[in-house]
C-alpha cells in the first residue's frame, strides 16, 4: 500500500510502528501533502478531509484512513 500512496503522490513517513508503536499502518504528514489532505477542509467532508480520489482508491483495496490530529493522518487495512 505504502507504493500505491507513493504512486498517487502522498509522501509517506513510515509505519505506524515507527509512530507509535502500534502494528499494521502507514504513517503520512497529512501537514507535508496539504493538496491530498486538510483536516479544516469544508469541500471534502463527506470524506472527512481526504481528497475523494485518494479515499476511493484505499477504500477499492480495502484500506481507509483515520486522522490521529490535525498534522498527521494513519492509514489501516479494513
Amino acid at each position: 500500500m505504502i507504493d500505491v500512496l507513493k504512486t498517487l503522490g502522498v509522501k509517506v513517513r513510515g509505519t505506524s510502528e515507527e509512530f507509535d508503536s502500534s502494528t499494521g499502518g502507514i504513517w503520512i504528514a497529512a501537514d507535508s501533502n496539504t493538496s491530498s489532505f486538510d483536516y479544516y477542509s469544508e469541500r471534502w467532508v463527506d470524506t472527512f478531509g481526504v481528497d475523494p480520489l485518494l479515499s476511493k482508491v484505499l477504500d477499492k483495496r480495502g484500506w481507509h484512513f483515520e486522522w490521529y490530529d490535525a498534522g498527521t493522518m494513519m492509514v489501516w487495512p479494513n
